[in-house]
């Protein structure tokens, strides 16, 4: 339940933010443009709050909270008085209403750089790309070995795993063979290439990853620190000492180790610890105890902490952070509008739409993370609903612009029965497009 309403509250976060600056860069670009603005709305419907601002536009909070709209003095929709003609929405230059409509998106893509610019600067706390793969997944037959570390995908050099996963995740939906560099654990540099064209047509995301098998390596069997009074204290083991092997079946990280300890002191508490210590081998007689820690389900317990895996914090001084901002934007733009392709053209599945459920459960999830992770979460939105303004659908920003463009190659407006006809096909539309990414989200609730 808690991470329900967690949920909820950073979804009204997230779209009040990045709801407020588009119409913002509406209402901004009107108001240079002499337009009067009669009301500025987050959200739809009934008004919970609203108050008149001084220069008469209506400024309010809506009961919706799924977008929100500006309102331009419009002949349009009814007579507008003969003092105000000049400040009136279709009055003026196309090239000003085009700058008007297209403000939107365009702030949304301010809003994506400045936010990554800051995120930067701020640095984002990431582990290190150190990997292994599951056994007989497509990773595992590419050459991929526990403890590898991934230097480069596709010729672009990575220093965290969510880079590398991202860039691994984007190559999937094009299911193309995906060219890697890696080190392994003993300083051997090697050039691999992921067959991602094996990966079946038509899957999600999630389950292409699945097939792949590439994950983080757990750490190493080593006992980073070892809990006072606890059974492998009391036996002599200590910081630092590597675990070899649990009743002689080797342990070969510390994710095998402990699941040693639990298959093995079911059968008898008592168990031999071959560790290695200063180059020493040594074995270690522990008796296993059978408690609850923090909370947790009853287990077999040694008081052994594994390592912490190897932190890779990403942070730039100003000038820096400015110019992977742009980068990061640009790169993000060009793979959204490849997956947009890949989906039409059928090779990428329209499963990996995320609606408004998904976009709660990341933003909750990428709070908890921090404010670094959280503004990255911010500008990938952010830059999804520039994109998707900009698609020439009617009914969104990029449906009058196209309009707009025609307007100026034939030199009159487009007829009223033509943007009647557009609203609808536009609704029609974009309720499929909301119905498709809701269907997905649930499914992939309840398959969760």
């Amino acid at each position: 339940m808690t991470s329900f309403f967690g949920s909820v509250f950073w979804l009204l976060v997230t779209l009040g933010v990045l709801v407020t600056f588009h119409e913002f860069g509406h209402y901004w670009v009107a108001r240079r443009c002499g337009v009067k603005v009669l009301r500025f709305s987050v959200g739809f419907g009934r008004a919970v709050w609203k108050r008149i601002g001084r220069d008469g536009t209506e400024y309010q909070i809506a009961a919706i909270p799924l977008g929100g709209y500006v309102k331009m003095l419009d002949a349009r929709e009814g007579d507008v008085d003969a003092a105000l003609h000049d400040r009136e929405f279709t009055g003026k230059p196309v090239w000003q209403r085009i700058a008007i409509v297209a403000a939107g998106p365009g702030f949304n893509l301010l809003f994506t750089v400045a936010a990554l610019w800051l995120m930067f600067m701020l640095g984002r706390p990431d582990v290190a790309p150190v990997v292994t793969a599951t056994a007989h997944s497509i990773a595992a037959e590419a050459g991929i070995r526990p403890g590898d570390r991934i230097l480069s995908i596709d010729g672009r050099p990575v220093g965290t795993w969510s880079d590398s996963i991202d860039a691994v995740a984007n190559a999937m939906l094009g299911r193309t063979p995906l060219p890697l560099t890696v080190r392994g654990d003993r300083g051997d540099r090697r050039r691999l290439v992921l067959p991602l064209d094996r990966l079946p047509a038509g899957q999600s995301i999630d389950q292409y990853l699945e097939k792949l098998g590439l994950q983080l390596a757990p750490p190493p069997p080593i006992a980073a620190s070892v809990m006072p009074g606890q059974p492998a204290a009391l036996a002599g083991m200590q910081g630092g000492d590597r675990i070899v092997s649990v009743n002689g079946q080797p342990a070969g990280d510390f994710k095998a180790f402990g699941k040693l300890v639990q298959v093995d002191a079911a059968r008898s508490p008592l168990l031999a610890v071959a560790i290695e210590r200063a180059g020493r081998p040594l074995e270690l007689h522990v008796t296993a105890k059978w408690e609850s820690l923090e909370g947790q389900p009853p287990k077999w317990v040694l008081g052994v902490n594994a390592p912490l895996p190897e932190l890779a914090t990403v942070r730039y001084g100003p000038i820096r952070a400015l110019g992977a901002s742009l980068g990061t934007t640009w790169r993000n733009t060009t793979q959204t509008f490849g997956m947009l392709g890949k989906m039409l053209s059928g090779r990428a599945s329209t499963s990996n739409l995320s609606g408004v459920i998904g976009i709660a459960q990341a933003a909750n999830a990428e709070a908890h993370m921090g404010l670094p992770w959280f503004l990255q979460f911010l500008a990938l939105v952010s830059l999804s609903l520039a994109i998707l303004n900009l698609l020439p659908i009617p009914v969104l920003d990029g449906g009058h612009l196209l309009y707009y463009l025609v307007e100026l190659i034939k030199g009159s407006p487009v007829s009223e029965q033509v943007m009647i006809v557009g609203q609808y096909i536009g609704m029609a539309l974009l309720f499929t497009l909301m119905g498709l990414a809701l269907y997905n989200d649930i499914h992939r609730t309840l398959l969760s």
